[in-house]
């Protein structure tokens, strides 16, 4: 399944958020997304996951979902969202139990995905007892089990230290490269948006417009740190958000 955003502009009364976004969003690619603080990244997340309407413009799903797709468009925050009281098998069994799915074909899900995410040692291990990574990869579980048309993912790694975060950008490449998913991932981390997307959406200070797509086509697996030409694309995007960042760092001063 497709998405395509036509001419997406949103305002707050006389307050502009973002300004004629048009974007098509192939299935199978990670599009990532970044742009200067208040620029409307996550907004733009919102109105994709249908959680909120744009002022104007439309967001269009074309093409069917995958086979036995139970959610067509499925979140990943950084703030994991997982209920401390249930294990992690019994986090991602939630979602199916909202689909009526219980018993031996619930199981067979849960275990599937705990293999996929490395978590399978887990399984029945409270949220207490795992890391922040760890909690991550609950969270990435959940979402497969689902077998969502497009993830959307606000931030994921942002709360995870350095190490963490690499180790994770490591898990989804691998996950992408044995199964493809869509996903539209949110960030503020040049070096994650140049590591994990085919393409890479730089928005400009608000109201924010598309100002560049920049399209990296080395394939993920093969993607490594230092390496040069993503060394190259990450001081591009820099170049793109840099003068546009400040101004809106001292925009957000002066609210």
């Amino acid at each position: 399944m497709d998405i395509k955003l036509e001419n997406i502009s949103h305002s707050y009364d006389s307050f502009e958020v973002m300004r004629n976004i048009s974007l098509d969003i192939p299935s199978g690619q990670i599009v990532c997304i970044v742009g200067p603080s208040g620029c409307g990244k996550s907004t733009l997340l919102r109105f994709i996951g249908g959680l909120e309407r744009p002022t104007s413009g439309r967001v269009l799903q074309l093409g069917a979902p995958p086979e036995g797709c139970l959610n067509p468009l499925t979140y990943i925050f950084q703030d994991f969202a997982l209920l401390p009281w249930r294990s992690v098998a019994g986090n991602i069994s939630l979602v199916l139990e909202d689909h009526g799915i219980k018993g031996a074909d619930a199981r067979a899900i849960i275990d599937d995905v705990l293999a996929r995410t490395k978590l399978t040692d887990f399984a029945k291990a409270l949220p207490k007892q795992l890391s922040g990574g760890m909690k991550q990869r609950v969270a990435i579980a959940r979402a497969l089990a689902v077998n969502p048309a497009v993830m959307l993912m606000d931030e994921p790694l942002s709360a995870l230290d350095s190490q963490t975060r690499e180790l994770l950008m490591d898990d989804l490449v691998e996950l992408w490269e044995r199964q493809p998913f869509t996903a539209v991932y949110v960030t503020h981390n040049l070096a994650e948006a140049v590591r994990l997307g085919h393409r890479v959406v730089v928005l400009s200070r608000r109201p924010g417009e598309i100002r560049e797509i920049v399209d990296i086509d080395t394939p993920l697996s093969a993607r490594e740190f230092g390496d040069a030409e993503l060394d190259a694309h990450q001081k591009h995007l820099w170049h793109l958000m840099r003068d546009e960042a400040r101004a809106a760092d001292a925009e957000l001063i002066h609210v």
